[in-house]
């Protein structure tokens, strides 16, 4: 679990005394993601740094790592869960070892494997390796994108990744030897309240899709998609239920068992949902004396807090809690923000980069239950095709009258969303879970395409679907997990986490839990009364009987009401002070604001919190990233650091 930023030459030895020292330079953007150790490698025509959170094997495990007598260097950010496994597997072909550790079982494997070695891999990882005699790049990404890689071109004409994208923003010499903002991947933004994997916010820098592997040969870069999610649904009858929740139970199990391996006390995350709980309780039974660790807010239904201690006291762990004032989410925002790299308009960024470094304090991992709802049809909104299966059976003349019909209806009536959902099909309404702007909503934003929609980003991942013959839960599943997941859950769980140099792990999000979810019929997963029917079955024998049925809360945040009230003020000094009017028509902005407080003070059920917090996070991220007017004091480690 570290930061990686590896520069290559590709089309003549220019690594100099300068080129080294501007990675150098740029390593100090990434200092949060590996204060233990600062290290570089290179040669005439790479430069590799690295910066080191180490969990296994301490005392060796350096980076970069060199392998098969200095042939290859390697850089990696991850956990290989299953290293023991593959170690043991690689010596009996006759690899040898320098280390005890994960790094090196990935590059020992590519040696004797090749590009396959990604199949074999069980864990999260972004890796570069650099083979000295073939002059070529190898790299990949882990199936689900738990871990981030950029990438970029640099004017030299060398390619560079890193781990955060501020590293390659300094080697670019900023926003503007990014190319500048992307205008789609902002309308993209406002639409999804994140910037879809491949883009980001500068129109210069890529990521290295989650799932890919990568090569870099005479000066070009290749990606390869290795990860194709399959859902291979098999019917399950009533006198196989019972071995159905075992296996789920099973393997949830063994992959808690396998992410609990590290050289470091490993603690859990405890929200008094039934996926954090259930991650909790399988951990204590590796770690007798685990630590647990939730965050809320003072203003009642906004909180956790409770519910959480009350799961933690019946699973028998000690727990620990951090309260966020609005002062403090208020003051966080900036730098949340610069650590976040592109703007994720997630409330729920701020209390988990408080509780992040709350526990930091006692841990250096911890567990949390990101990708049980992605992947047992946990989100409310994978019932929706049942409720709206009654319009699939109207003529589709009948469905858009009735389309017709709710846009005469008033904002906030009960029904009004409903029918407009109903009139159209899938492809169109469902974009993941986050739908801030709709296309029609958009008159603020003054370089809008309008040939551009949420359908640029979702159409080749349903006609996959459709060729597949999903039906429609699992389509809005398949979708999710290379839009939601990936755009917005994982983002905000990595650079939180790794804002305070600790290194979070997501047992649900493991290949063989997928293995078995996949397999589920619509049924074991959503029904008309609940959701993840079968995790909530197999979890019987794990959570406790109040956790199972309890309502899914979502880690709320109440910024309706703080923008409204506290945060008001701030709110409104924000857009007021931002220099974004090449972007947006400030005034609408504004009139959107006192509009929200107006509604809030009149009781009225409209609400554009969520509109509005997805504008104001672009412009502090305007202001950081382009106008560099606000300047984030960034702390510095507290942790050892090894020059």
């Amino acid at each position: 679990m570290c930061g990686l930023l590896a520069y290559f030459s590709t089309d003549a030895d220019r690594v100099d005394d300068v080129t080294v020292a501007d990675v150098r330079q740029a390593q100090h953007c990434m200092r949060h993601r590996g204060p233990d150790e600062n290290e570089a490698w290179w040669d005439d025509r790479a430069v590799f740094g690295f910066n080191r959170l180490s969990f296994i094997d301490i005392e060796n495990s350096h980076q970069p790592m060199p392998y098969a007598d200095g042939r290859y260097r390697i850089v990696f950010n991850g956990e290989i869960y299953n290293y023991l496994e593959l170690r043991a597997e690689l010596a009996a072909a006759g690899a040898t070892f320098a280390t005890e550790g994960d790094t090196e079982a990935i590059v020992a494997g590519y040696h004797l494997w090749g590009e396959d070695v990604v199949l074999k891999l069980r864990g999260m990882f972004a890796f570069v390796i650099w083979d000295t005699h073939t002059q070529t790049v190898f790299g990949a990404r882990d199936p689900f994108g738990i871990k981030p890689l950029f990438t970029a071109r640099l004017a030299d004409g060398g390619i560079v990744f890193g781990s955060e994208k501020k590293a390659l923003l300094e080697l670019l010499g900023g926003t503007k030897g990014a190319g500048g903002v992307d205008a789609a991947s902002l309308q993209h933004y406002l639409t999804l309240q994140y910037v879809p994997e491949p883009a980001t916010l500068h129109a210069g820098i890529r990521r290295i899709e989650s799932g890919t592997s990568f090569t870099v040969a005479d000066g070009e870069l290749r990606t390869t998609r290795y990860f194709h999610p399959t859902f291979p649904i098999r019917p399950v009858a009533k006198d196989e239920e019972q071995a159905l929740y075992d296996r789920i139970a099973d393997v949830l199990d063994d992959s808690v068992r396998m992410h609990m391996r590290a050289d470091v006390t490993v603690g859990s995350f405890l929200s008094g949902g039934i996926d954090s709980t259930a991650i909790a309780a399988l951990a204590k039974r590796y770690n007798p004396k685990l630590l647990t660790f939730t965050t809320g807010f003072e203003r009642a239904g906004f909180s956790e807090i409770d519910v959480a201690a009350e799961s933690a006291a019946a699973i028998g762990v000690e727990h620990i809690t951090k309260v966020v004032t609005p002062d403090e989410f208020a003051d966080a925002i900036p730098l949340v923000v610069w650590y976040l790299d592109d703007p994720v308009a997630d409330p729920a960024l701020v209390p988990l980069y408080f509780i992040a470094r709350e526990a930091r304090k006692h841990v250096k991992v911890v567990l949390s239950g990101e990708g049980a709802d992605e992947l047992f049809g946990g989100y409310n909104i994978y019932r929706e095709p049942l409720s709206l299966a009654a319009f699939e059976k109207l003529p589709t003349g009948v469905r858009r009258a009735l389309g017709r019909l709710s846009t005469r209806l008033p904002d906030g009536m009960r029904g009004k969303d409903l029918l407009r959902r109903g009139s159209i099909p899938l492809e169109q309404r469902y974009y993941g879970n986050a739908r801030i702007f709709r296309d029609d909503e958009l008159g603020f934003l003054e370089r809008r395409d309008p040939d551009l929609s949420h359908v640029a980003v979702t159409a080749e991942l349903y006609r996959r679907t459709r060729a597949a013959g999903y039906d429609d839960v699992t389509a809005m599943q398949y979708v999710d997990l290379f839009t939601w997941l990936r755009g917005d859950i994982l983002v905000k769980a990595d650079k939180m986490t790794m804002a305070n140099s600790l290194e979070l792990r997501v047992p649900f999000l493991d290949p063989e839990v997928f293995r078995v979810a996949s397999t589920l019929p619509v049924d074991q997963r959503v029904t008309k009364e609940t959701t993840k029917y079968a995790l909530r079955r197999a979890l019987e024998q794990i959570v406790p009987p109040h956790v199972l049925n309890r309502r899914k809360l979502g880690f709320p945040v109440p910024t309706r009401h703080w923008l409204a009230e506290q945060l008001h003020d701030w709110a409104r000094q924000v857009i007021e002070e931002s220099q974004t009017e090449e972007w947006l028509d400030k005034q609408q902005v504004l009139a959107m604001l006192a509009a929200h407080r107006d509604n809030q003070r009149n009781g009225s059920a409209v609400d554009y919190s969520r509109k509005l917090w997805t504008l104001l996070v672009f412009m502090v991220w305007h202001g950081i990233f382009v106008e560099e007017r606000i300047k984030p004091v960034i702390p510095e480690t507290v942790y050892p650091v090894r020059l």
